[in-house]
């Protein structure tokens, strides 16, 4: 039986994706088996010849390939569809994995016995290397994952929201599935509902997958319609949160709406309006009082505060 599944969506990846798939050769694990399923989501550069240069040095890869692009929220779902693994992961198409990462991930979750766990991650931006840690502090032990939500004023582990870092159980089934046509911020209404509804998780102190930053093809390089879509997540969020969790999920929607406020600048005119439209009408989906506290929990720091107030309700003040 196969133990894990690494799930790879890729597209236009053919500057990277060789260090990637180089990456899961060093770790295909001597104890348990493991596959390789990428998928290729409408690459027009030489990503397809990228990856069948690996199929002999992998041959537990399988391939699927979407003709038009679909998105990173649906190409995984994909991949999910196509794993067997007792265990899933992800590894995205400008990443790599340390050497021996997966066997001590699969170790960790199987000596824990619970459906998933979370890992620091190495950012890397050019030479430079810097580790990220998981918000949560108590380290190799289980825990209740409604634990990782609250409070709303400290970072948790809803603010650590990036798939990649961490093993999950397949047969979680749908909590491991994607919003489909979320473009960006498909990872926020996946990791709310991943700790509002599963069983168990916990954290450990293992730091083998490296992220690539400022890779100019990335979403968050590129101001076009789809960086809107965090409205759109956050609308999912919210539909569902239950009211003790509000204020959490209020925090969120308004550190990453100052976070796009203060970046708007790469917007066209008619998208920089729609922009502004839809801020107003989530600060306006939220009640005056969680609004209230949102705000005034706002770290002050280069005055991220202000850049929300063209878009508070009246009445309410930053």
């Amino acid at each position: 039986m196969v133990t894990l599944s690494v799930i790879v969506p890729v597209r236009d990846g053919e500057p990277y994706l060789g260090d990637a798939l180089a990456s899961l050769v060093r770790n295909r694990p001597r104890d348990f088996e493991f596959e390789v399923v990428v998928v290729d989501d409408g690459s027009v550069d030489a990503t397809p010849a990228v990856i069948e240069d690996f199929r002999h040095d992998l041959p537990e890869l399988a391939v699927a390939r979407n003709a038009v692009p679909v998105g990173l929220a649906d190409a995984r779902n994909m991949g999910l569809k196509l794993a067997s693994g007792r265990y899933v992961t992800f590894l995205d198409g400008d990443d790599w994995f340390a050497p021996g990462y997966l066997a001590r991930l699969v170790a960790a979750i199987d000596g824990l016995g619970c459906d998933f766990v979370r890992v620091d991650h190495v950012q890397v931006e050019g030479r430079k290397r810097e580790t990220h840690r998981a918000p949560e502090p108590r380290r190799g032990v289980v825990l209740d994952p409604r634990d990782g939500i609250m409070p709303a004023d400290y970072k948790t582990m809803v603010d650590y929201p990036y798939a990649w870092a961490g093993i999950y159980r397949r047969e979680l089934g749908d909590l491991l599935t994607f919003p489909s046509g979320l473009h960006t911020a498909e990872d926020r209404p996946w990791i709310w509902r991943l700790h509002r509804r599963a069983r168990s998780f916990a954290v450990v102190s293992l730091a083998g997958l490296f992220y690539r930053r400022g890779v100019p093809a990335s979403l968050t390089q590129i101001g076009d319609e789809r960086q809107l879509h965090f409205f759109d997540a956050y609308d999912l969020i919210l539909d569902e949160v239950e009211p003790e969790f509000l204020p959490k999920a209020a925090r969120n929607l308004c550190a990453l709406l100052a976070h796009h406020a203060e970046l708007a600048g790469r917007f066209t005119p008619p998208l920089r309006a729609r922009f502004d439209e839809r801020a107003a009408a989530a600060l306006r989906r939220l009640p005056a009082e969680i609004l209230t506290g949102a705000l005034g929990g706002m770290e002050p720091e280069g005055d991220r505060r202000a850049l929300l107030e063209p878009y508070i309700p009246g009445g309410i003040r930053a």
